[in-house]
């Protein structure tokens, strides 16, 4: 079936918009893509770009190889415990005395979660709170994978251990406590899986990138071998090394030390993954507008849709007009929170009540506009799916 305007127009025709959707079979290819470009080694999902228990479990029954989770709050994964999930990696950093103890106390009933540390300060925290509530708990330390080419800092400002000497220190000061153990090791290249480098309308950008990701994508794996090295002689043990994104996914996985990537975007693929030189993957999630308004000839203003992506602001985190085929937003309004206007000259009729499809520029972060993601297949809706909104969860 063509995947076009018409196709998701007559699918959709009696679901009351804005709503937002995913399409199963779309999903599908990009689990295999994934699956194809793993090199066999275990994929963990990224909690943050799903946003929803139903497509994480449809996910994990799909291939043994997807085992764990990266959990993008504390919150999240106290809520995720409970509702069955085990391996449950922490992403980011928790120093809050009462959230760190109720995961404690949480683990004794449930299962462990592993904490993320990247400094002493974590670490003494961690052993304080664990040794009170007489529990053993398990560590991920994160290590800084950036680049840093004479004064250019090619990266993200993440983790302060950028030397095996401050990696190798945190590791023993685990290893010592009676109170933790070293779970594992977290090594994401942000600057490869997280830049695009394809863009059309950007050639000396896209060459200047892509030499940039050549260089670093070679120290990141120095750099990995290096602390694997000094912990095998210092007798340090793990369970897992972390590494990549769905931008690195095919470089990260030829590594011998790395046990296991973090995958996330890929499912549903949104507009910032359309860039990448080394892979493609399919648009599996949108969402959908009315037409309300025709202010003039081309001009279609539809309800809502300022649905914006965080990071860094510009026209890249915007949302972005998917179906009808060649339809834009207009640089002097961009997308707005009651209404969004459209410019579209194309061969489609639209008039008013119609949809026009949409797509976010990050993943699960549309999750939190929309209580539910309607699922179709093979022309039909065969699902709706709750979001993490729809199960009245707010984490970040």
């Amino acid at each position: 079936m063509d995947k076009d305007y018409a196709y998701y127009k007559q699918v959709f025709r009696e679901i009351e918009k804005p709503f937002a959707f995913l399409d199963f079979d779309l999903l599908d290819k990009n689990i295999e893509a994934v699956l194809d470009n793993s090199n066999g080694k275990q994929i963990r999902i990224a909690t943050k770009s799903l946003r929803s228990i139903g497509v994480i479990q449809y996910i994990f029954q799909s291939s043994p190889q997807f085992q764990g989770l990266m959990c993008f709050s504390p919150q999240e994964a106290f809520y995720l415990a409970k509702q069955g999930f085990t391996d449950l990696l922490l992403a980011y950093p928790v120093y809050d005395e009462f959230v760190i103890k109720k995961l404690l106390r949480l683990s004794k009933e449930y299962v462990p979660i592993t904490f993320m540390v990247d400094c002493y300060e974590h670490v003494k925290q961690l052993e304080k709170l664990a040794q009170s509530e007489a529990v053993r708990v398990p560590i991920c330390i994160d290590l800084d994978m950036s680049s840093v080419i004479g004064s250019f800092h090619f990266g993200v400002r993440r983790s302060p251990l950028q030397t095996k000497e401050q990696i190798l220190h945190i590791a023993e000061c685990i290893a010592s406590s009676p109170y933790m153990y070293l779970d594992g090791l977290m090594g994401y290249e942000a600057q490869i899986a997280g830049i695009g480098d394809n863009n059309r309308d950007h050639f000396l950008r896209n060459h200047i990138i892509q030499r940039l990701k050549k260089y670093s994508t070679r120290e990141v794996m120095e750099k990995r071998v290096e602390v694997v090295r000094e912990l095998n002689r210092k007798g340090i043990t793990y369970r897992f090394f972390n590494g990549g994104g769905t931008g690195s996914l095919h470089t990260t996985t030829r590594e011998a030390c790395i046990t296991e990537v973090t995958v996330g975007s890929a499912f549903y693929s949104p507009t910032l993954f359309d860039h990448y030189k080394a892979f493609s993957y399919q648009p599996a999630v949108g969402f959908a507008l009315e037409v309300v308004r025709k202010p003039a000839l081309h001009f279609y203003t539809c309800l809502g849709g300022g649905y914006v992506a965080s990071g860094a602001v510009g026209e890249d985190k915007l949302p972005s007009p998917y179906l009808p085929e060649g339809a834009s937003l207009l640089k002097t309004e961009g997308a707005g929170e009651v209404q969004t206007p459209i410019l579209y000259k194309g061969k489609e009729v639209l008039q008013l009540g119609y949809p026009v499809f949409m797509r976010h520029s990050k993943a699960g972060e549309i999750c939190e506009r929309f209580t539910h993601l309607v699922c179709v297949s093979q022309g039909k809706i065969v699902d709706k799916l709750t979001t993490y909104r729809g199960d009245g969860q707010c984490f970040l």
